[in-house]
C-alpha cells in the first residue's frame, strides 16, 4: 500500500426529512446565500423550505449555476458575495452547482487574479491565497460526483474545463434525502450511475499495491451500482435503491477509496475534452470513453482487469484474456442498459474530429496520463478512434 494522508471533515446527515438539520449547523447570524442551478429546486419549492428554515437570518440567492459551471457565471456570485458580505453559503443541487460554490468559496476573497485558482490544477489552493475563506454547506438533489463530501471540483472556462481543490472547499456538511431526487430525468439518474461508477474504476483499475480494504470497498461499490442501476431508473421512487445510488456515489469520491492506492483519471481528462467541443453529458462521455480505454490499456491494467473480471462480475471461466475481454464487454453493456450511448459514432462524432481533441489534450498539458504517466497522446489518440 502507498502512503497517504486522509483529511475530510464533512458531516453527512442523511436520510428522509433531514432539512431541519440546516437550522442546526449553520451559524444563528450567519448571512446566507442560497446557490442553485436552472431553477428545478425553485419550482419545486425546495428553496421555499430551506428559507423557512433559516429562520430570521439574511438570506439572499444566486439562481442560474450552469452545468458544467462557468467561469464568467460564478464570477458574478463571487461579487455577490463580496457586496452583500455574505459569510456562509448554502448550495441546493448536484455537482455541478457544488462544484461552482466551491469556487465561488475560493473566488470570492482571492488574493489575485481568480484564474490562477484554475491554472493551479491538482495543486492545492492554500489559506494564504485568500483574504478569507467563506464555507459552506450542500443539499444534494442529484446522487453523481460525490462533491458532497469532497473538496475538488471542475469549472468551464474560455478553452476547456479546469481541475482544482483545496482543503477549504471541503463542504461543512451536506444534507444527502434521497427523495429529493425522485422527480430527476431518466437520463440523469443513468449519468449519475455511470458517473459513480467510473470514479470508482479509476482508481481501482490500476495496478495492485496490495491495498486489501480499498479494493474491497471499490468492488463493493461497483457490485453495488449494478445491482441497483436499472432499478433507479425503472423504479423512480424507490426510496432503498436510490439511497444506495447516493450513498455510493458520496464513497466513490470521498477519498477512502484512493487513499494509498495509484490513481488514472485518464478517462475524466478526455472525457472533459469531448464535453466542452461537442456538449455532450460528462458521465455520458465516460461512458463512451472507458471500455476503449480499458482495451487500449489492458496489458497495463492486466492484472486489476482480471481481479474486476472475477469479484466485481463473477467470471470464473476462460483464459485470464477471455476473462478481461468478457468483463470489459460487460461493463459497456451494463451502460448501455442504463441508456447511455458508448460509441463516439453515435453522437455525431467523426474520425477527423479525433485530431481536435488530442490537440485540445496538448493545449491542455495533458500528455503523461495515467496511474504511470506513461499514457501519451498517441495512445489517448488510440483510445478516441477505437470509442468511435
Amino acid at each position: 500500500m502507498l502512503n497517504f494522508e486522509l483529511y475530510n471533515p464533512t458531516r453527512i446527515i442523511f436520510g428522509k426529512d433531514r432539512l431541519e438539520s440546516i437550522d442546526k449547523y449553520v451559524p444563528a447570524g450567519a448571512h446566507v446565500l442560497i446557490t442553485y442551478g436552472g431553477g428545478s429546486a425553485l419550482k419545486s419549492g425546495l428553496i421555499a423550505r430551506i428559507r423557512k428554515v433559516l429562520g430570521n437570518r439574511k438570506v439572499d440567492e444566486f439562481g442560474g449555476i450552469e452545468p458544467n459551471p462557468r467561469y464568467v457565471t460564478l464570477m458574478k456570485a463571487a461579487a455577490v458575495v463580496r457586496k452583500e458580505k455574505v459569510d456562509f453559503i448554502l448550495a441546493v443541487g448536484g455537482g455541478s452547482v457544488i462544484d461552482g460554490t466551491k469556487f465561488i468559496c475560493l473566488a470570492s476573497y482571492f488574493k489575485g487574479d481568480a484564474l490562477e485558482i484554475l491554472k493551479a490544477g491538482f495543486r492545492q489552493i492554500t489559506p494564504a491565497e485568500v483574504e478569507k475563506n467563506v464555507p459552506f454547506a450542500a443539499v444534494l438533489t442529484l446522487p453523481a460526483t460525490g462533491s458532497e463530501m469532497n473538496s475538488g471540483g471542475v469549472i468551464s472556462y474560455a478553452h476547456g474545463k479546469f481541475p482544482f481543490k483545496s482543503d477549504m472547499t471541503f463542504p461543512v456538511f451536506s444534507i444527502l434525502d434521497p427523495s429529493l431526487s425522485f422527480t430527476l430525468p431518466q437520463v440523469q439518474l443513468a449519468n449519475g450511475v455511470v458517473d459513480a461508477f467510473v470514479h470508482t474504476t479509476e482508481q481501482y483499475l490500476t495496478y495492485p499495491v496490495d491495498a486489501r480494504l480499498q479494493d474491497r470497498m471499490a468492488e463493493g461499490i461497483l457490485q453495488t451500482l449494478v445491482e441497483i442501476g436499472a432499478t433507479n431508473i425503472a423504479e423512480p421512487e424507490n426510496y432503498d435503491a436510490r439511497a444506495n445510488l447516493y450513498w455510493s456515489a458520496t464513497m466513490a469520491l470521498n477519498g477512502f477509496i484512493g487513499a494509498g492506492v495509484p490513481q488514472d483519471w485518464a478517462t475524466h481528462m478526455i472525457g472533459h475534452e469531448i464535453t466542452h467541443l461537442f456538449g455532450i453529458d460528462h458521465a455520458q462521455t465516460l461512458a463512451i470513453i472507458l471500455p476503449a480505454l480499458l482495451e487500449v490499456r489492458r496489458k497495463k491494467k492486466h492484472a486489476k482487469l482480471l481481479q474486476y473480471a472475477e469479484r466485481v462480475w463473477n467470471i470464473t471461466e476462460g483464459s485470464e484474456d477471455e476473462k478481461i475481454t468478457l468483463a470489459i464487454k460487460k461493463t459497456r453493456d451494463f451502460f448501455e442498459s442504463l441508456g447511455l450511448k458508448t460509441r463516439l459514432s453515435e453522437r455525431g462524432i467523426k474520425p477527423e474530429q479525433v485530431d481536435i481533441l488530442v490537440e485540445h489534450l496538448r493545449a491542455h498539458g495533458f500528455t503523461a496520463l495515467g496511474e504511470a504517466g506513461d499514457h501519451d497522446l498517441e495512445t489517448s489518440r488510440e483510445i478516441l478512434t477505437k470509442a468511435l
